[in-house]
């Protein structure tokens, strides 16, 4: 069975002046479905410059991204828009909802991108707030909701598409340690349900609530493995030049 995200020698090159710098540098990873797996590592690693090329963002200077088995490193941006809106959803650490859309507006859009029709917009979005347990908030602007509420409807208008992959990037970074706590136990409700999550953190402790950690640094990993592994928390500074347990 092919994996469902496989990066193979993945480079990511700025040009910066007379300098060139790696954000990644011939990464190789791979993520089978039903997987929760963590992204970690300190500002400059090149966690952030990962999830954009895992997302579709981006694309890498050098080496292939298989997504489902399909080669989506070389895809124009109208092609990675139309793989972004069918098989990825994103939670982000901001929430990124539009103040002037209610609740399920907010959650309906990225559907409407996607083309689907308005009845089954309404109908997917209902049901995404429904297993978030925010269906009786649908008419609620997002100024009306607490952080962790707001959280919630990216969650589910993640979940609205039916995502392959489920993207969190930083999701309880604006958010209290209760609060906190809450929506990380969801994703691990959402992953022990079959989903497939990609979890982009900095923080230790967020990052093993995963059950796998992959550590970056310098554009490189460095651990790859169980996150009850002591390894797998160990700070950069402490990592020296480790290679990655493969």
């Amino acid at each position: 069975m092919s994996a469902l995200i496989e990066l193979k020698n993945i480079y990511k090159i700025y040009h910066m002046g007379d300098s060139d710098v790696h954000a990644l540098d011939g990464i190789s990873l791979t993520i089978q479905k039903g997987e929760f797996v963590a992204i970690v590592g300190q500002s400059g690693s090149g966690k952030s410059t990962a999830m954009n090329i895992i997302g579709c963002l981006d694309v890498p200077t050098r080496g292939t991204y298989l997504l489902n088995g399909v080669d989506v490193s070389t895809m124009k941006d109208d092609e990675q828009a139309e793989v972004r809106n069918k098989m990825l959803g994103f939670i982000f650490q901001q929430y990124n909802l539009l103040p002037r859309l209610n609740v399920q507006e907010n959650v309906e859009l990225s559907l409407l991108y996607a083309g689907v029709g308005a009845e089954e917009r309404r109908r997917r979005a209902m049901k995404a707030l429904a297993r978030v347990g925010l269906e009786s908030k649908a008419k609620n602007m997002p100024n009306q909701l607490s952080g962790g509420q707001q959280q919630r409807v990216s969650i589910a208008r993640a979940l609205a598409g039916d995502p392959s992959v489920i993207l969190a990037d930083e999701p309880t970074g604006a958010l209290d340690s209760r609060t906190s706590r809450e929506v990380l136990s969801f994703l691990q409700e959402l992953n022990r349900e079959g989903n497939t999550i990609v979890l982009i953190t900095h923080d230790n402790s967020i990052a093993v609530r995963a059950h796998r950690i992959v550590r970056l640094q310098d554009g490189r990993i460095i651990y790859d493995g169980p996150a009850d592994d002591p390894r797998a928390v160990v700070q950069p500074s402490e990592a020296g030049e480790e290679e990655a347990a493969q």
